[in-house]
């Protein structure tokens, strides 16, 4: 749930990476981080875990609109993929306002991606949400490895295998070479906006 800060003039919303582990939702952020150099306040936090991390930062994209005369500062995560760790997913999970489902395009990571959505869905379920109604992006990542022959599953099997019910917009990506990556940043922003919108418009 996105904060009201009245002294700022600041609305703050959560914008979470979820996804299996090893799937590049680190190297997506780091993108970001890199690219979005200027609308970046602060540094990035990096919180390790045995082989993964949690990483986030604040970001103040310039020119995503005003809700109710104040700017919109993001706030991005990602979480830890691996299955052990599945208490901390949940508690990056509490108040978010949008998310980016980056799935891993390995032929062999294909059951670990639906088993990560299917977690996501479960999580989401406890806090009261549906994973039809939050803001929701799915990336295809890791598209790039095809040219080292590296198998890789077709986009159109990974839309019916992820995105079959959900029908939500989906983008193929490389977080290496950043191809995809800002498409789908701002896909979830303007989602993501147009949902804050809309609950400040029902809060009236």
């Amino acid at each position: 749930m996105a904060i009201f800060n009245l002294k700022k003039r600041e609305i703050e919303c959560k914008i979470v990476y979820y996804g299996p582990g090893r799937c590049g939702k680190t190297t997506n952020l780091e993108y970001v981080f890199k690219s979005y150099k200027k609308q970046i306040t602060g540094e990035m936090v990096s919180i390790n875990t045995e082989g993964d991390r949690t990483l986030f930062f604040d970001f103040l994209p310039m020119g995503l609109g005003k809700i109710r005369n104040c700017d919109v500062r993001v706030q991005l995560y990602t979480v830890p993929g691996q299955v052990k760790y599945s208490s901390t997913r949940k508690l990056v999970l509490r108040g978010v306002d949008g998310l980016v489902f980056v799935a891993d395009s390995l032929e062999v990571r294909r059951e670990k991606n639906m088993l990560s959505l299917k977690d996501l869905q479960k999580n989401l379920k406890e806090y009261g949400k549906s994973i039809f109604k939050v803001p929701l992006i799915i990336q295809y990542n890791k598209r790039d490895l095809a040219e080292q022959g590296i198998p890789l599953m077709p986009v159109k099997q990974m839309n019916r295998d992820l995105n079959r019910q959900l029908k939500v917009p989906s983008f193929p990506a490389s977080a290496v070479t950043g191809n995809g990556v800002g498409t789908t940043l701002k896909e979830c922003l303007k989602l993501t906006l147009l949902s804050l919108q809309r609950e400040f418009q029902w809060a009236k």
